[in-house]
C-alpha cells in the first residue's frame, strides 16, 4: 500500500512536471566539473562548490544539486554510474589507500560508457570515450589541474563529465543513449508480475536508497530489501522475495526521496521523520497538512489556520495559495524511523484529506484547556505535549520514540491516546508535585477519547466546573484552597504543603486531609489577624466544597480518581489567578 501511494505520487508529479523522469535523478549533488577537450584532455576542473552563510558562520557545501542519469545502489561489489560518480570511478584514483580497487572501478566504468557511447556521434561522447582511451590513473595526482585539489577532488563527492563549460547531460544524444541502456533493464533481470502495478516487468534485484531520514545512514536506507537467507524463501535471492518492477522501484523511491528533500513539508519529531502528500501532487495540501499537526508557519495566523481546519473537516473547500483545497482528495501521512541499514515505518495513514483535519481538529478540542496567563500559545503543539512526559533534567530530553508515534497516530486517526501518554504524564506530576497546563491537557484528553465512571466528563472541561459533585475533584480544589490559605498566611515559607503532601493527598485522601484541615485552622487564625475580609471568604469556600465530600474522606483514590484530583486542583489554581486579573 504504501509503495502503491507513493508511485501514484511519483506519476501525478512527472504529469506535473515537478519530478524527474525514470532514469534520471534531480538532485544529486556534485562538486566538479571534468572539462574535456574533443580529444579527450582534460582542460579544467570546474568547482560547483558554493559557500552559504549560516549563523555566524560560514560553511563549505558541496552540494550542487544537477540532473544526473539515476545511480545505481552499490553493496561491496563494483558498480560505475554514467557520466557522474566518484574520483574512483572518473579517475580511477581516490584517497583510501586501495589503487588496486581504484583501477578496477575505472575500468568497469570505462566498459559502461564503451557500451553506451560507442555509435553516439557528438563531440561531447568522442570526447568522453577519448578520455578513457588515454587518461592513465596512476598519474591521476600528478597531474596540474588536479594535485592542487587533489584532497577535494577524492573526499568522496560526485564529479561530472563537461564539455563546453556545460554538463554533457545537456547532449540530447547521449541522454537518449542513457535512456534506452536504462529501459531496457539490467541484463540479468528476471521477469515477473510488479506487486505494485500489476505490470509484467523487470523485476528489480535491490531498489534505489532512501536518503534523508533523521539518524538513518547517510548513504541511504532501504525500506525494502532482502539481504540474508533466512529472510529469502522459494529459492528467490534479493528483490525476487517481494517482485517489484524496475520503474515502480525507480519510482517510489524518486518520490520518496523528493517528499524527504523537502525541508518545509517534512518534519522530526523524536526519531520519527514525517512527511505527507496529496495524490493529485499539489503541495498546498502538504503546507496545510503539516501546519495543521505541527502548527502555524511563520507569517500564517493561528486563526487563519484554525478556521481552515474547521471548514475542511466540516466538508467544506477552502482556497489556500491560490489553491482550492478539496475535503475529499487523497491524503497521507507516513512516519519513518532509522533500522540499521533499512527503515522501520512507525505509521502509514490513509484518509481522505478533511477526514484528517476532521481529526485534528478533534484533537485540538480535546486537549483546549484554561491556560495561566503567562502562556500565550493559543494551542498546545505536539512537541511540548510529548515533553510533558520528560524529566528536563535527565540528559536525554527527548520522549520515547515508540511514544511519539503512537501519539501521532492517535491525533491522526482519532484513536484513544495511548496509555503510556497519560502515565509518563502521571509519573512527572508524582515527581515534580507540578500539574502544568500540557499535563492537564493529556489527562482530560484522555479521559475524553477513554470515558470511566470515575473520572466523568462533567470534570473535563476547559475549565473549572464549580457545580460538579465528583468528590475525587472536589478534593483537588480543596487541597488548592489549603495552599491558598497558606500562602496567605506564610507567603515566604520555603517548603508548601503541595511539596510535603500533594502525593498523598491524590492517593490516600483519609491520612492526609485531617492533617490538612488543621493546619488550615491555624492559617486561618493567621490570616484573620492580618486579613480578615480573605480569611473569611476563605472559609466559605471550604465550608462549600465539605458539603459535597461530606463526613468521610475516601480511603483512597485509584488512577482515574486521582486524575479527576489533579484536575480539580489545576482548575482551581486557575480560577484564583484569573479572579486576581479580572480583579
Amino acid at each position: 500500500m504504501i509503495l502503491q501511494a507513493l508511485t501514484e505520487y511519483y506519476d501525478a508529479l512527472l504529469e506535473r512536471g515537478e519530478i524527474s523522469p525514470p532514469g534520471w535523478d534531480d538532485a544529486a549533488k556534485v562538486s566538479f566539473g571534468l572539462e574535456l577537450a574533443e580529444d579527450g584532455t582534460l582542460v579544467q576542473v570546474i568547482p560547483y562548490q558554493r559557500t552559504v552563510q549560516q549563523g555566524k558562520k560560514e560553511k563549505l557545501l558541496t552540494n550542487r544539486l544537477m540532473r544526473v542519469p539515476a545511480h545505481v545502489k552499490r553493496t561491496v561489489g563494483i558498480a560505475a554510474n554514467f557520466l557522474c560518480d566518484t574520483s574512483s570511478y572518473l579517475l580511477g584514483a581516490d584517497a583510501k589507500g586501495k589503487p588496486k580497487r581504484s583501477i578496477e572501478c575505472f575500468l568497469d566504468c570505462k566498459e559502461l560508457h564503451q557500451r553506451l557511447l560507442t555509435g553516439v556521434d557528438t563531440p561531447a561522447a568522442r570526447a568522453i570515450l577519448a578520455f578513457f582511451d588515454h587518461w592513465q590513473p596512476e598519474q591521476a595526482a600528478a597531474h596540474p589541474l588536479l594535485s592542487p585539489i587533489w584532497k577535494e577532488l577524492t573526499s568522496g563527492g560526485n564529479l561530472i563529465f563537461c564539455f563546453g563549460m556545460e554538463p554533457v547531460t545537456k547532449d540530447s544524444a547521449i541522454c537518449r543513449a542513457w535512456q534506452q541502456h536504462y529501459g531496457a533493464g539490467a541484463e540479468d533481470a528476471e521477469t515477473g508480475q510488479c506487486l505494485v502495478t500489476g505490470e509484467i516487468s523487470p523485476i528489480a534485484k535491490l531498489h534505489p536508497s532512501i536518503k534523508g531520514v533523521r539518524g538513518a545512514s547517510t548513504m541511504g536506507a532501504s525500506l525494502v530489501s532482502f539481504n540474508a537467507p533466512a529472510f529469502e524463501s522459494y529459492g528467490h535471492t534479493q528483490g525476487g522475495n517481494a517482485p517489484v518492477g524496475e520503474y515502480a522501484a525507480f519510482a517510489y523511491t524518486t518520490a520518496l526521496n523528493t517528499l524527504l528533500a523537502d525541508s518545509q513539508h517534512c518534519q522530526v519529531i523524536g526519531d520519527t521523520t514525517v512527511v505527507c502528500w496529496a495524490q493529485h501532487g499539489e503541495p498546498a495540501y502538504q503546507s496545510v497538512g503539516m501546519m495543521g499537526v505541527f502548527g502555524a508557519a511563520p507569517g500564517i495566523d493561528d486563526r487563519d489556520l484554525s478556521a481552515a481546519l474547521h471548514k475542511l473537516a466540516q466538508g467544506q473547500p477552502i482556497d489556500w495559495d491560490d489553491v482550492t483545497l478539496s475535503p475529499e482528495e487523497h491524503f497521507y501521512f507516513l512516519g519513518l524511523a532509522p533500522n540499521a541499514a533499512r527503515l522501520s515505518v512507525r505509521f502509514f495513514l490513509r484518509d481522505s484529506f478533511g477526514g484528517f483535519m476532521e481529526h485534528l481538529e478533534q484533537h485540538y478540542r480535546d486537549i483546549a484547556i484554561i491556560r495561566p496567563a503567562y502562556d500565550t500559545r493559543e494551542n498546545i503543539p505536539l512537541w511540548q505535549l510529548l515533553n510533558e512526559t520528560v524529566n528536563q533534567n535527565s540528559r536525554t530530553k527527548a520522549a520515547s520514540p515508540q511514544l511519539t508515534g503512537d501519539v501521532l497516530r492517535a491525533i491522526l486517526s482519532g484513536a484513544p491516546y495511548p496509555a503510556t501518554l497519560l502515565n509518563g504524564a502521571e509519573l512527572r506530576i508524582r515527581a515534580e508535585r507540578e500539574v502544568t497546563r500540557g499535563r492537564a491537557a493529556i489527562i482530560k484528553a484522555y479521559y475524553l477519547r477513554f470515558p470511566h465512571i470515575d473520572c466523568p466528563k462533567e470534570i473535563l472541561q476547559m475549565e473549572l466546573n464549580e457545580s460538579s459533585t465528583n468528590v475525587a475533584y472536589t478534593l483537588g480544589r480543596m487541597f488548592s484552597v489549603y495552599e491558598q490559605i497558606q500562602q496567605a498566611a506564610n507567603p515566604n515559607i520555603n517548603a508548601t504543603i503541595k511539596d510535603k503532601y500533594f502525593n498523598a493527598a491524590s492517593a490516600t485522601p483519609a491520612t492526609v486531609f485531617p492533617l490538612l484541615g488543621n493546619l488550615a485552622a491555624k492559617h486561618q487564625r493567621v490570616l484573620g489577624r492580618d486579613n480578615k475580609g480573605a480569611a473569611i471568604n476563605l472559609e466559605k469556600k471550604l465550608q462549600s466544597l465539605s458539603t459535597i465530600i461530606g463526613d468521610a474522606y475516601p480511603t483512597r483514590l485509584n488512577l482515574q480518581q486521582q486524575g479527576s484530583f489533579q484536575l480539580g486542583y489545576y482548575f482551581e489554581n486557575q480560577a484564583r489567578y484569573q479572579k486576581k486579573e479580572e480583579k
